[in-house]
């Protein structure tokens, strides 16, 4: 993720901000054993053998270590049924040593991801895919939120301060991070554009942002005269 301010070409260290949410949840989670005898436990569910998820994952784990959780890993062969990946979640949704789960995406061909993540205990789903977490964003309540834009949205607050009245750009409308972020900004009273593939002129839009966030998957896509000076960019990667 690589986040820069055009006016004066200062970045965002992104890194030093994640190390010092990991200290922070560390210390949470010192606190909550300490004073209620609870461990939060992350259970990460990986089927098949995609090099990319395999890196997340293994991160995920080491970080979860680190900040003193307890971590649960499944990794499947790429072959698992639906049925049985469906009948770990159940167990997983029973187990009251595991808070949170999470399926890394994406899942075999063969697997409906759809049925998988509904599977989840909403209360557990850390990623904020279930339908019940999407919801309560989209209506404003609280929820379970992924957490790339989340990750955004508090580097956006460190940095600016009070987002309200800002002029938020988001390209790119996947449930992932697009649409989600739109609805973090939003909640934060940003007045929101989402721009996607079909937006006509999306220079002049992306012109008019106070905060661009870009998450397309494509590099290169938005051009330096289509950020206005003073505006702060977000790049998905």
């Amino acid at each position: 993720m690589n986040i820069r301010e055009t006016t004066l070409g200062a970045r965002i260290d992104g890194k030093a901000f994640a190390a010092n949410v990991r200290a922070h949840v560390a210390d949470h989670v010192a606190e909550l054993n300490s004073e209620h005898g609870i461990t939060p436990g992350l259970a990460v569910v990986l089927v098949g053998e995609d090099p990319a998820s395999e890196v997340y994952v293994r991160n995920k784990a080491r970080q979860t270590r680190e900040t003193g959780m307890t971590g649960f890993e499944h990794k499947l062969d790429a072959e698992t049924s639906e049925a049985d990946l469906l009948a770990l979640l159940a167990r997983l949704n029973a187990d009251r040593s595991v808070h949170g789960i999470l399926v890394q995406l994406p899942l075999p061909r063969h697997i409906d991801t759809e049925a998988v993540l509904a599977a989840i205990d909403p209360a557990k789903d850390v990623d904020g895919f279930h339908i019940s977490n999407v919801g309560l964003l989209g209506t404003g309540q609280k929820a379970l939120v992924p957490c790339t834009p989340l990750g955004c949205l508090m580097m956006l607050r460190d940095r600016l301060g009070d987002l309200k009245g800002l002029n938020a750009v988001v390209v790119g409308r996947s449930n992932i991070v697009g649409r989600p972020m739109a609805q973090l900004l939003l909640r934060d009273d940003c007045t929101v554009t989402v721009a996607h593939r079909h937006s006509r002129d999306l220079a002049e839009i992306c012109r008019g942002a106070d905060i661009l966030v870009v998450a397309v998957g494509r590099p290169g896509m938005i051009k330096g005269d289509w950020v206005k000076p003073g505006a702060t960019v977000i790049d998905v990667g």
